[in-house]
């Protein structure tokens, strides 16, 4: 048999092409005439088609002829082979702007391709003419797409390199790929981005500012927003709209900062621009955050008056709001009120519903809500399960807990990472290490991703119970189960080692930590440098203090706080005031933990004038006191025998409706019944107990009786007060001191130790003191008469 005949390649192009543009027939006509060619089509008699005079003004039959070629050449679709005729089609294609065309094209042939392309549009040896700018354009926008925008980011360089100008869709497209992540980097590459795009000669738009100001909100950089902000109008003629604004709004809002929030807001009405939706939602979710539920209700009205009436968004936010702060009363309110405006609740609405019962209420009503909410067809998510399954981790039904994840699963609703974690740490907090283990390879087994998470969960669990040597075998073993350590596992074990007192293992674990290159962040070293101060290691603290700063790190306000606590626990004050300027001259600003540190010291030194000067400076500066500040300065002018300040104080506490405590009531009753002032310490003991603050009936019963007992006596004979010098011994003097100190300290459980050695003595007093129940710390004022 004879062989074929030579193709004559020539002739064959010519065929393709006359079938190509011929006219009369219609394209599907036209490429079942391209059949008959397909045993001899290679890609170089394709580029030879690409290429010819008379496609190159018919964009529409290349493309066509193109794509034929991808879905009829088994050999074609491979990059080597369709790159060459891909960078043969793209020139006329541009040429006739079909940029959505020739992007598609890329897009597509990037997702098969190992940088071939890459490699053609940035060396210059390649084979390939140099790419136009229009090329290097769309591909950038072509990579961003396929989530590679480090190799966009090359590209913009060639482009760059090459002394082209952007195209300002091209730089926002960029822009938005590295402004979209949270890093450190991206958002350098996005200052970067865009300051070569300005020197290229691109004019940006509102829209590239408010992707850098979103690139700034994401990482934190609150102060850089709102600077980007007055630049794009002050540099660049931009004015900032209703999305430069509310971007800033929201992390305002999201981190508490409402009064931040509020300035921006008359900025941004000064600019002529009115709140939309958006803006009043965020405002909305920013009170609830805060728990200003009030102000979100009126901000709820003024969106009314604005003729935009709340959507689904506002009222889940509501309902989630009155949830967490347990007015669970209201929120079924909203939900009524909701549902009248024909708005339909969803599986948000009912989850913020069912975690506030579970929290607030009981876990029945939490189910009945789960059935109701699948009676009307809205289907439950795993964020649903998994709520339930942590309430019933709560309430230490862990039975049920773990039947739910089976019912769950009947569903056909997947189980997750934090179901899992949810049921190992509620076995870990029960003590059942054994079904922890048991949960955490069924995770395993199914295929689903673990995380540190559970880890750290059983290495606080193990420490808590002072099983150090469990918890560090569990750190060592970690690795080769698959986990990723990082610095909360190393420093959970650490601050296990500071609270047993073993400051020797709890640096070796740390130097372990630095060792295997897990760096420690200014949390892990606040918790080390807190341990050190506990301990009395003032000097080792300050060590790792310069250690965190030499680091790169920088100092924040726990930092500060916890050095000047650890000097005041040494009682150097004066060195705690050195770190507060130093905290202030940082512009960090000092908080009411700052001041309640400092409060206790002075009390404690019984530096009186300076303590009140420092609170009342405090206060004259229009900063935040709570119920502790007071409470501490109280105690302390009582020791001081200061009383009529003390009550004044107490009587401005509770204008400002903070509530004192046990121990502050103590302080003042017990002053007051040293002084024989007993019918002032009669009515403060009633307000407490219209408060609730004396939970046991009988005490108040007992501590009226015997004030009013106190009354008819003669003072010299018999006061009723902490200690009584006139009756005691020189022994029960020091018992009864000792008691006095304790119920102070707040050490409720030795004060009571104390006193029941004195019962067994048969010592002779009258006390006011404090009693401990073992589990939480339940103040009753009692007057306790020993007679021998």
């Amino acid at each position: 048999m004879e062989p074929p005949p030579p193709i004559n390649e020539s002739k064959l192009i010519q065929n393709i092409i006359t079938v190509l543009t011929s006219s009369p027939q219609t394209e599907p006509q036209q490429l079942k005439l391209m059949n008959q060619y397909i045993p001899n089509l290679k890609p170089s008699l394709i580029q030879s088609v690409l290429s010819s005079p008379p496609l190159s003004t018919k964009p529409n039959t290349l493309l066509t002829f193109f794509k034929w070629c991808q879905s009829h050449l088994p050999d074609f679709p491979q990059p080597i082979n369709t790159l060459p005729c891909l960078l043969t089609i793209i020139p006329p294609l541009i040429r006739f702007k079909k940029f959505s065309d020739v992007k598609s094209l890329l897009v597509s042939f990037i997702s098969k391709d190992r940088n071939l392309l890459l490699d053609s549009l940035l060396n210059a040896k390649s084979a390939y003419p140099p790419p136009s700018k229009e090329l290097l354009d769309t591909a950038i926008g072509a990579y961003v797409q396929q989530k590679r925008s480090d190799l966009a980011l090359q590209v913009f360089n060639k482009l760059r390199r090459m002394g082209y100008r952007p195209n300002l869709l091209t730089c926002n497209t960029l822009l938005h790929a590295y402004a979209s992540k949270k890093s450190t980097y991206s958002l350098s590459v996005c200052e970067y981005v865009f300051k070569d795009s300005i020197r290229l000669g691109v004019m940006p738009n509102v829209n590239t500012f408010n992707i850098l100001i979103k690139g700034y909100c994401l990482n934190m950089k609150l102060k850089e927003a709102v600077e980007m902000k007055n630049r794009m109008h002050d540099e660049f003629g931009c004015c900032p709209d209703n999305v430069t604004y509310n971007t800033i709004f929201s992390v305002y809002c999201a981190k508490g900062l409402i009064s931040e929030a509020r300035d921006l807001l008359v900025d941004m009405k000064s600019k002529g621009l009115e709140p939309n939706r958006r803006t009043f939602n965020i405002f909305v979710s920013g009170f609830c955050g805060v728990g200003w539920l009030e102000k979100a209700a009126e901000t709820v009205e003024l969106m009314i008056g604005s003729n935009y009436q709340p959507d689904d968004f506002t009222f889940n936010t509501l309902i989630s709001g009155y949830c967490k702060e347990g007015r669970i009363g209201e929120a079924f309110k909203l939900l009524e009120l909701m549902k009248s405006v024909k708005l339909l609740p969803d599986a948000v609405t009912y989850n913020a519903l069912i975690n506030g019962c579970l929290k607030w209420r009981t876990s029945m009503e939490a189910i009945k809500l789960f059935e109701e909410m699948c009676k009307k067809n809205v289907k439950p998510t795993v964020v649903t399960h998994n709520i339930i399954i942590k309430g019933f981790c709560e309430e230490e039904k862990l039975k049920e807990a773990r039947e739910w994840v089976e019912k769950m699963e009947e569903s056909g609703v997947g189980p997750d990472c934090i179901t899992y974690n949810t049921l190992v740490n509620g076995y870990s907090k029960a003590g059942n290490m054994m079904e922890a283990y048991k949960t955490i390879d069924e995770m395993l087994r199914k295929g689903l991703r673990t995380d540190v998470v559970a880890l750290n969960t059983f290495l606080h669990t193990l420490c808590n119970k002072g099983k150090l040597n469990e918890a560090y075998e569990l750190l060592c073993t970690a690795p080769k189960k698959g986990y990723d350590l990082d610095e909360v596992s190393y420093g959970t074990l650490i601050m296990g080692y500071f609270k047993e007192e073993n400051v020797d293992g709890a640096l070796k674990l740390w130097d372990e930590m630095k060792k295997k290159k897990i760096l420690p962040s200014v949390v892990t070293y606040n918790s080390v440098i807190g341990g050190l101060c506990k301990m009395g290691k003032i000097k080792q603290a300050m060590d790792k203090l310069n250690e965190l700063s030499g680091s790169g790190l920088i100092p924040d306000a726990i930092t500060y706080n916890t050095l000047i606590h650890g000097f005041c626990r040494e009682r150097d004050v004066e060195k705690a005031f050195q770190f507060y300027n130093q905290m202030v001259a940082k512009s960090l600003k000092p908080d009411v933990i700052t001041c309640n540190i400092l409060l206790h010291a002075l009390c404690k030194e019984e530096i009186l004038d300076r303590a009140v000067k420092l609170f009342r400076t405090w206060v004259s500066r229009e900063k935040a006191v709570d119920a502790t500040t007071y409470n501490t300065l109280i105690m302390g002018l009582c020791r001081g025998g200061e009383i009529e300040d003390a009550l004044d104080l107490l009587l401005e506490m509770k204008e400002k409706k903070q509530v004192p405590d046990h121990c502050t009531c103590y302080s003042i009753v017990s002053t007051l019944v040293q002084l024989g002032r007993t019918d002032e310490a009669l009515n403060i003991i009633s307000e407490m107990k219209e408060a609730g603050k004396i939970p046991n009936e009988s005490s108040f019963t007992a501590t009226q009786k015997l004030i009013s007992q106190g009354q008819q006596q003669d003072k010299s004979e018999e006061e009723v007060a902490c200690y009584s010098e006139d009756q005691e011994s020189t022994s029960d003097i020091t018992y009864t001191k000792q008691i006095d100190e304790l119920c102070t300290e707040g050490k409720f459980k030795e004060a009571n130790c104390v006193l029941e050695k004195m019962k067994q003595q048969g010592a002779a007093v009258d006390l006011v003191t404090s009693k401990f129940d073992g589990n939480e710390s339940t103040w009753n004022i009692t007057l306790v008469t020993l007679k021998n």
